[in-house]
């Protein structure tokens, strides 16, 4: 059987375990966007913290995910919310780093120019810092979304959702029946998901992004 035959053949199966798998990736990337901000929001004026958090997202990137995952399998018996954990740790390091780093390089002139105009701290932060370095955490977010497509196949090790079980089924039968078109139809629908969605990203970072600044 070829591929294309295979995947016609589980393409019920297919897409909607492709389903499970975007939707695991998005729903932890707006969790890790959310944490990473309040994070980064917290850490960015004082230049200690700051480098304490760019040397933590640096290191917890080079924890692997096999072992993250076997860690969390003995504290949580879900499936799901160990997946979702282990996304979300990871989708924070680069959105972290990346807002930490755009927040840091907004001209203090024009924040002082800001609070001397009579804004407070927050409604500066809200209104005149982030927006100036929201292309900066845009990126940070794109490329948080292509790493977690790629972990999110591991959610399978832990019974998670997603694409991760045909590959893992296709690599643990190999020299079997269909077991390459399995691993290669998985990470094929995952290359594809991960364009998808970076392109969609793409466009909203256009659209929330300010005119002024766009490049």
């Amino acid at each position: 059987m070829s591929l294309w035959e295979y995947v016609q053949d589980r393409w019920s199966l297919l897409s909607f375990q492709s389903y499970q798998h975007l939707s695991l990736v998005v729903q932890s990337l707006l969790i890790a966007t959310v944490v990473a901000l309040a994070l980064a929001c917290l850490a960015y004026r004082s230049q200690r913290v700051s480098e304490l958090a760019l040397s933590v997202s640096s290191v917890g990137l080079t924890l692997p995910s096999f072992a993250l995952f076997g860690i969390l399998i003995a504290f949580i018996p879900n499936g799901i919310v160990i997946s979702v954990a282990a996304l979300a740790f990871y989708g924070t390091l680069p959105i972290l780093r990346n807002a930490v780093v755009g927040l840091s390089r907004v001209d203090p002139g024009l924040v002082e120019s800001a609070r001397g105009m009579g804004m407070s701290r927050t409604a500066t932060l809200v209104r005149l810092e982030i927006p100036l370095a929201w292309p900066v955490i845009v990126t940070g977010v794109r490329i948080s979304a292509q790493m977690l497509m790629g972990i999110a196949a591991i959610a399978a090790y832990a019974s998670g959702p997603g694409l991760g079980s045909f590959i893992f089924s296709g690599l643990s039968r190999i020299g079997g029946a269909n077991a390459t078109n399995s691993a290669w139809a998985g990470t094929l629908a995952i290359v594809v998901l991960a364009i998808g969605l970076d392109l969609v990203l793409n466009l909203l970072g256009r659209l929330t992004t300010s005119r002024g600044i766009r490049v």
